[in-house]
């Protein structure tokens, strides 16, 4: 053969090869989940959650495959903006609205602050001055996020929160309440009593993806999926595989 010929043939293999690796490429999903119990749950390497479970879900039923990691508020959303990943499920945020394409609303979250038992709030102006514990890099309410007066200490998770509050080092805690309530679950041998929460805000999670990977993604086909797991009760099913709460919620003071 001469090496005119094994030019040509290793052209050809290079196209080849080139090709399956675009079609790989494009067919693969970069997901980023927020990483706070139960929604993205990272313990010694492996990776798990409740919005962790419906991205990959969601993805293969469109015909994708995922490369799903778990990563703080912050980092997600400096990703999902400049597209280094192509999805997330998080709230909607005003500074992604020019960089996101919304597939899909979730159930709606009541977020909350809340202490222990004996230490109520009636409303914002009763945290004027209180030290509440914020998760790294949420936005949970404009008015609190606003307001100078009130002490914010940043946590990695709700459980590192609760336990901030038993040794009275904040008055309170600011989430989404099912997922603390979670969290306080977690402690062994302490039962936690909480006091009356505050409803500070009500916010519905968003599966998004990123506009600068539109190209790849077919948004009507994670809006089919994303169908058919509501019409199988996906969602409520891994809602309660991960929020394992008591039904009468005694937890909370009445």
């Amino acid at each position: 053969m001469s090496s005119i010929q094994q030019g040509i043939i290793a052209f050809i293999l290079l196209l080849f090869y080139n090709a399956s690796v675009y079609a790989t490429s494009h067919k693969l999903i970069k997901i980023g989940t927020i990483g706070f119990p139960p929604y993205g749950i990272s313990t010694h390497g492996k990776l798990t959650g409740i919005y962790y479970d419906v991205a990959n879900i969601l993805v293969s039923k469109a015909g994708y495959s995922s490369h799903n990691k778990v990563a703080p508020y912050a980092r997600i959303i400096r990703e999902i903006k400049y597209g280094d990943i192509d999805m997330t499920i998080m709230f909607r945020y005003p500074e992604l609205e020019d960089y996101v394409y919304y597939v899909a609303p979730l159930s709606s979250l009541k977020t909350v602050v809340i202490g222990i038992q004996g230490n109520d709030f009636e409303d914002i102006n009763d945290l004027n001055n209180k030290k509440i514990v914020y998760l790294r890099g949420a936005k949970f309410s404009d008015a609190i996020d606003n307001n100078a007066t009130i002490v914010k200490y940043q946590i990695k998770d709700f459980l590192q929160g609760i336990k901030m509050l038993m040794a009275g080092r904040a008055d309170a805690i600011i989430g989404p309440l099912e997922p603390i309530l979670s969290a306080s679950l977690q402690i062994k041998g302490v039962n936690v009593i909480f006091g009356k929460p505050l409803i500070v805000d009500i916010r519905t999670p968003w599966i998004q993806v990123s506009k600068r990977n539109r190209a790849h993604i077919d948004i009507d086909k994670l809006k089919q999926s994303f169908s058919e797991m509501q019409s199988a009760n996906t969602l409520n099913i891994l809602r309660a595989k991960y929020l394992k709460l008591p039904q009468k919620m005694p937890l909370i003071k009445k």
